[in-house]
């Protein structure tokens, strides 16, 4: 029989260690002083990085798996060659949601943080007002927080993290508090339809002793619930809302009784939705206004959520992770606010079943957009399909063009954008990378 205690294996083998929430895991083992090491299928600055701190990472399917507990992705199917071959030496093999889990298990009190759009900067906020308030945590954040990365640790009574949907991951994950930031028709690759994926986020909110929810999401609304929070209604609310170049300030009302002001240093008014879910949460746990205040106000961000990459002949060029039409449509009408000439826009559609399932809703968002390039699709774990392509998609917007390449992306970008004009780069695949080996 296999032991479900982290503690009780000796080490551990990373089959997909570069990936965003898999390094962060990797990275907790090595700093409890855990051996880890792992694999990838290609070199990249997250596994670059983790070599640096001293974890061994292969790249590549050849290396041979001598650890007895071997953790991998979701999207690792039973054909890759390592997965199948610690399979047949009968290896202890963990799915990462579920080793997720465990890691929770581990401290008294845990914080997840779920929603189709916005659990990074959420979690990351609260990581911030922990550490404001001097607890004793750990953070394990879906993406590079501008200070405190993927992953930190500060003690062992608290643990805060992203609680994701996809394959019902989430499900894994026993918390004290639960947070649901909005619920949206996403990954039905893996649900039946949306009623199954609600009710995932149902089961969620239920096994959870405190759940706080967006009382402006209908579906998130609906679930079983003690606090909630919005712009205009809920227990948390943010009254006399000011903007300045995109970044809100607030004053905080808790159930009618103003506390505190507070100013972000992040752009976009989902923001404030995101900063009024941390503050809900944080005062389940008896932290002062002024505590959360100041957490809020420390973070400045996390890469590729309207992060300003740099210029490209001069321009500005911002990249966001929007990859869903509600996230790109809100990223765009932040985008439109700050921009005081044209907007450019690159998109690289990320999954297959994604662009095909919500096709119309990508059409529809995207149609308004006058300077829109549309790059090669991020497939993933997904076998090609012609109608959920980047270039079925450019096809249904007539203002579209498609590339291909980073030469190509770099060619139509060469004289268009002049000043005061501004660059978008939307998606979650490697576009990132892409723009940025084109940059000035």
């Amino acid at each position: 029989m296999f032991s479900d205690s982290i503690s009780d294996y000796k080490d551990y083998y990373f089959i997909g260690i570069g990936g965003v929430s898999m390094s962060a895991l990797a990275r907790r083992l090595h700093a409890k002083g855990i051996p880890v090491r792992g694999s990838d299928a290609v070199s990249s600055e997250r596994t670059e990085a983790l070599i640096r701190e001293g974890i061994p990472v292969h790249i590549g399917t050849d290396e041979e798996i001598t650890e007895r507990a071997v953790v991998y992705t979701g999207a690792t199917d039973g054909r890759h060659p390592q997965l199948a071959a610690a399979k047949q030496a009968g290896k202890r093999l963990i799915p990462r949601a579920e080793f997720l889990g465990m890691t929770a298990e581990e401290y008294p009190h845990v914080i997840s943080v779920a929603g189709c759009h916005g659990k990074t900067s959420c979690t990351a906020m609260l990581s911030h007002v922990f550490l404001q308030g001097k607890k004793k945590f750990a953070c394990h954040i879906g993406g590079d927080d501008a200070d405190l990365g993927n992953f930190c640790s500060f003690g062992d009574e608290y643990f805060i993290t992203e609680a994701c949907e996809y394959k019902k991951s989430l499900l894994e994950l026993k918390s004290e508090c639960a947070i649901i930031l909005n619920i949206d028709r996403d990954h039905m690759d893996c649900y039946r339809d949306e009623s199954e994926l609600t009710e995932t986020f149902r089961c969620f909110a239920g096994q959870a002793e405190h759940a706080v929810v967006n009382a402006e999401d209908p579906r998130a609304r609906a679930l079983p619930h003690d606090i909630t929070f919005g712009i205009n209604s809920g227990d948390y609310r943010a009254v006399d809302l000011r903007s300045e170049y995109e970044r809100y300030s607030f004053t905080v009302e808790e159930r009618g009784i103003p506390l505190v002001r507070v100013r972000l240093c992040v752009e976009g008014r989902v923001q404030v939705l995101n900063a009024l879910a941390a503050f809900a949460a944080a005062r389940r746990y008896s932290f002062t206004a002024d505590e959360i205040r100041a957490g809020l106000e420390t973070f400045r961000g996390v890469k590729r959520r309207f992060e300003r990459m740099g210029t490209l002949n001069g321009v500005p060029v911002i990249c966001d992770y929007a990859h869903h039409p509600r996230e790109i449509g809100a990223t765009l009408l932040t985008a439109h606010k700050i921009c005081r000439g044209n907007l450019f826009v690159i998109f690289q559609p990320h999954t297959y079943t994604r662009t095909k399932d919500l096709m119309k809703e990508f059409v529809s968002v995207f149609s308004d957009c006058e300077n829109l390039l549309i790059y090669r699709t991020y497939a993933a774990r997904e076998a090609f399909d012609a109608e959920g392509s980047a270039y079925a998609l450019a096809g249904g917007l007539p203002q579209a063009r498609y590339v291909q390449s980073a030469a190509q992306l770099k060619a139509r970008l060469s004289d268009a954008p002049q000043k005061d004009d501004l660059i978008l780069v939307l998606g979650a695949g490697d576009i990132d990378q892409v723009v940025r080996g084109i940059l000035d």
